[in-house]
Order: C-alpha cells, then sequence, then structure tokens
C-alpha cells in the first residue's frame, strides 16, 4: 500500500499547489486591473510628442483640432449588442496626423458619412493587441478592416501608429457611440482555474483512498 499511498499524495500535492498558485495569479490581476483602471480614469493630459506604447499604454488624453473626413471602419462585436464597425479616423492636431477610435455604429448602417470639421477629444492612448494568425487581411473590395492594428491603420491612413480611443468627442456625433477603453477585455479566470485544481486535487485524493481500501479489502 505504501507505493499508491505516496503516488495519492504527490498528486494531490501537486494538484493543490496549482490551485494555490492560481489563487496567487488572481490576486496580482486584480492588482493589475485595478491599476489599469486607475490610470484610464485619471485626468488627461496633453498628447505626448511620441507616445510610447508600454509606457504611455491606456493614458488618458485630449486633443483638439479637426477631422479630415479620412476613416476606416473595423468590424468589432459588443456584448448585448452583437456585430458593430469602429469608426477610426485622422485626426489633425498641432501639425500632426494621429488616430481617434471615435466609436461604433451598428453594421446594418453601413457606414457614416465621413465626419469633417473641428473637434475636441477626451480619451486614452491604446495599441489594442487584437491580430492573430488567423485574422484576415483587409477587405479589398470594401476596405473592411477585421482587427485594430495600430501601425497598418497608421500605414492605410498616412497617419502616426497613435490611436486615441475616445471617451467623449465634442461635438457629437450622434450616429457614432463611444466605446472607451476598459478592463472587460482583458482575461481573468483564475478563480475558475483555482476551482479547478481544487476539485481535481479532491478527486485524485478521493480514488487515492478509494484504490487502498481495495488493496486493503483484497489482502484482508
Amino acid at each position: 500500500m505504501i507505493l499508491p499511498l505516496l503516488f495519492g499524495l504527490f498528486g494531490t500535492a501537486i494538484l493543490i499547489g496549482l490551485c494555490v498558485w492560481q489563487v496567487q495569479r488572481l490576486a496580482w490581476k486584480q492588482a493589475m486591473l485595478a491599476e489599469i483602471e486607475a490610470r484610464i480614469s485619471a485626468a488627461p493630459v496633453a498628447l505626448p510628442e511620441a507616445p510610447d506604447p508600454v509606457h504611455d499604454r491606456y493614458l488618458p488624453v485630449s486633443a483638439t483640432g479637426v477631422l479630415t473626413g479620412e476613416r476606416l471602419l473595423v468590424l468589432a462585436s459588443v456584448r448585448q449588442t452583437g456585430a458593430v464597425y469602429r469608426v477610426i479616423s485622422v485626426l489633425e492636431t498641432n501639425g500632426r496626423r494621429v488616430l481617434v477610435d471615435r466609436g461604433t455604429i451598428p453594421v446594418q448602417d453601413g457606414g457614416p458619412a465621413s465626419a469633417t470639421g473641428a473637434v475636441s477629444v477626451i480619451g486614452n492612448l491604446h495599441w489594442p493587441e487584437e491580430t492573430d494568425r488567423f485574422t484576415p487581411a483587409q477587405d479589398p473590395g470594401t476596405g473592411l478592416l477585421f482587427a485594430r492594428d495600430v501601425p497598418e491603420m497608421a500605414a492605410l491612413l498616412t497617419s502616426e501608429p497613435v490611436l486615441i480611443v475616445a471617451r467623449a468627442v465634442s461635438p457629437a456625433d450622434p450616429g457614432v457611440t463611444p466605446l472607451p477603453v476598459g478592463t472587460e477585455g482583458i482575461p481573468n479566470d483564475h478563480l475558475t482555474y483555482a476551482i479547478t485544481w481544487f476539485l481535481l486535487a479532491l478527486v485524485w485524493a478521493g480514488m487515492t483512498a478509494f484504490l487502498l481500501w481495495r488493496i486493503r479489502a483484497r489482502t484482508a
């Protein structure tokens, strides 16, 4: 009975260790999300001269300039809404051209009229990581994109690779609904993983106890 007992204890210890590790990861992820949320909601500052995709991610900024009328549509999905288009426009500000994610429109609208004119934008700098090897290329027929790849969008619209995700645009476009940066899209499944490892540890311990009982019953 010694070998099955040791095997059972060793397996249970590993599974409990994985459970504890996921609990630690949960605490780390919650702290990280709280830090990101605090950064997102901070008071906006002027647009930096040379934003850094790592250091300035989620930085709240304000910018005043002119929408040029150039824009791209990015197919996306919003919970409880379904398929939408994200509207990416060019903002000329202080001699610079940057991208602005103005928000979303329903797919059935087919795309808004190109916005032009002076605007003030408050939002957050962001470099979304939405692409992988399965992401389709730009649709040559419609010009539709399937992910917000900042360098690609900047190349298509001849702008800096800088994206402001708008929280508010003044004057507002009634046809476009702002979709601000948030932490909803950052996965946090560590509690589920911790519960799974804990339940597996219970099953492993129970199977070990049952095996030892069978062995003892046969040798009695």
